[in-house]
């Protein structure tokens, strides 16, 4: 790979490619020593102009158990404050030399904007741009789908696509770009996905794309039987408007409390990309429960960018993704 910037034209050959290299890596991190020497002298810069925990924590284990050199940016404290561009920001990184850019930005597009631009020569991976793409996030899913769903072992998931999952995903639409990315690549390995939120959250053209759109929780979880159930966070950072009245009534109408938990199917797992807002989009029971991915979700994501960081900077990088 070139470059992961999203998952909607992302092969389904690379997608598998991705998650099957992941479970290598998963194997890995099952040893005494965690650390593999495939990336060093390689140098991956953490560009981080948005608040984040778990997807730099992840890249940052990912890239250090490859042995790679690591510097972490954030824009807070850095140039940036005072009014650099994107532009003189990956001048700058190409000057010392790095190898791997992995890129949050506010920005949709920032990220493909930086690997067409010609300013730096690295490889860029997309950690989340805007309410655009999030393609790593939704290939962790993917992995964790593949491992519970058909098999927590090499042997049980390398290989397989989603054919025939459904997966209902539920929540703030409108401002995810973990919802983008997952309809795009499970969509790609064959699964069925529904969208459900209120009218005021769905996506903007939504009714274009392979998805069915459903406004009920209760009906889509009666009428799609959901083997996944993806939860997701109401992000009123990215809100500058009334999209519901109050949280009472969301949890009410489009929360999973304990009733609808106890209501799902015995296969049904439920997942959630974090951070979780408790007792709205999702009750503790819910979180906590056996059918709950939310840890290994985290766990599983050390894995899957290893295999990304792995894929786009060892050997020659050959095609975009």
């Amino acid at each position: 790979m070139r470059h992961l910037l999203d998952t909607r034209t992302l092969a389904k050959d690379d997608a598998l490619r991705i998650l099957d290299t992941a479970e290598d890596m998963a194997a890995t991190q099952q040893r005494e020593v965690k650390k593999l020497p495939t990336l060093r002298g390689k140098t991956v810069v953490n560009l981080f102009y948005e608040d984040s925990t778990r997807t730099r924590i992840s890249f940052e284990a990912a890239a250090k158990r490859l042995s790679a050199d690591v510097i972490n940016f954030s824009a807070k404290g850095s140039s940036v404050s005072k009014g650099e561009s994107l532009k003189d920001t990956a001048q700058t990184l190409q000057a010392i030399g790095a190898d791997g850019v992995v890129i949050r930005h506010p920005g949709s597009g920032a990220p493909a904007r930086l690997a067409s631009s010609g300013w730096i020569d690295a490889g860029v991976l997309n950690a989340g741009d805007g309410t655009h793409e999030h393609p790593t996030q939704a290939l962790l899913d993917a992995f964790t789908m593949r491992r519970r769903l058909f098999g927590e072992d090499l042997a049980g998931s390398r290989g397989r696509d989603l054919d025939g999952v459904s997966a209902v995903i539920v929540g703030d639409l409108a401002h995810s770009r973990v919802a983008r990315s997952n309809l795009w690549l499970l969509t790609t390995l064959g699964a069925h996905v529904t969208f459900v939120a209120p009218e005021t959250l769905q996506p903007y053209g939504a009714r274009t794309w392979p998805v069915t759109v459903r406004h009920s929780l209760d009906e889509a979880l009666r009428e799609d039987a959901p083997d996944v159930v993806m939860m997701l966070r109401i992000q009123s950072e990215r809100m500058h408007a009334a999209f519901f009245p109050n949280e009472r009534e969301y949890a009410r109408n489009w929360g999973l409390d304990d009733g609808r938990l106890a209501a799902l199917p015995e296969r049904t797992i439920v997942m959630h990309p974090g951070p979780m807002n408790r007792g709205l989009e999702i009750s503790s029971a819910a979180a906590d429960s056996e059918r709950s991915t939310v840890l290994e979700q985290v766990a599983n994501g050390v894995s899957v960018r290893m295999a990304a960081l792995y894929l786009l900077l060892s050997g020659e990088r050959e095609t975009q993704a």
